[in-house]
């Protein structure tokens, strides 16, 4: 009964974890010079973070499928690029010539203090979170790879990101709430 007990506490901390609250931010699009938040997108059902990078090879298997994503989802749940990246090849002057040499047309913004990395836990690019909107407060209900295979596109078989949007657009709970991102280590300041 005691083990039952722990089982049952253990499972309700597991699911509490999944839906943190995320407080607003605000970080720059370095596309546009224009602000970006939460409050930028009162009326989706949801937004998509994805922290990436200018030089990890894991973002440039995932571009076509991260833009497929953005053009499928776009009016319900915007995906929003976040680089938090510390190194010289992730300057903000380097992510707007790697957006132009890239079409990147998504907002790509700027968390060089890496308040929202940290906020969220993110450690690797690419790594997603999938928020939900609930009248204005946001909290994570998925968080970790986009799919199953990073480096074939043609080769996936769970495309975790999309499976939980849709879930997340029919009102249903999220099945799979958490997967392992792949990909490069984000340094830390």
């Amino acid at each position: 009964m005691k083990k039952l007990a722990t089982l049952g506490l253990m499972i309700m901390i597991g699911f509490t974890t999944y839906a943190q609250t995320v407080q607003d931010f605000s970080l720059v699009n370095v596309l546009t010079g224009n602000s970006v938040s939460t409050s930028t997108y009162p009326s989706c059902s949801g937004l998509v973070i994805i922290f990436t990078s200018n030089t990890c090879p894991y973002d440039e298997y995932y571009r076509a499928r991260i833009n497929k994503l953005s053009r499928d989802y776009q009016e319900k749940v915007p995906v929003l690029l976040v680089n938090s990246g510390i190194d010289p090849g992730e300057a903000n002057d380097a992510m707007v010539k790697k957006a132009q040499q890239a079409g990147i047309s998504l907002p790509y913004l700027a968390d060089k203090d890496q308040t929202l990395m940290n906020a969220l836990g993110a450690s690797k690019s690419a790594s997603v979170y999938l928020l939900k909107n609930d009248g204005g407060k946001f909290s994570v209900v998925y968080k970790g790879a986009i799919d199953d295979n990073a480096q074939v596109e043609a080769d996936v078989r769970h495309h975790y990101l999309k499976e939980a949007i849709d879930q997340l657009l029919a009102g249903q709970p999220i099945q799979t709430a958490e997967i392992r991102p792949v990909g490069c280590s984000i340094r830390k300041k």
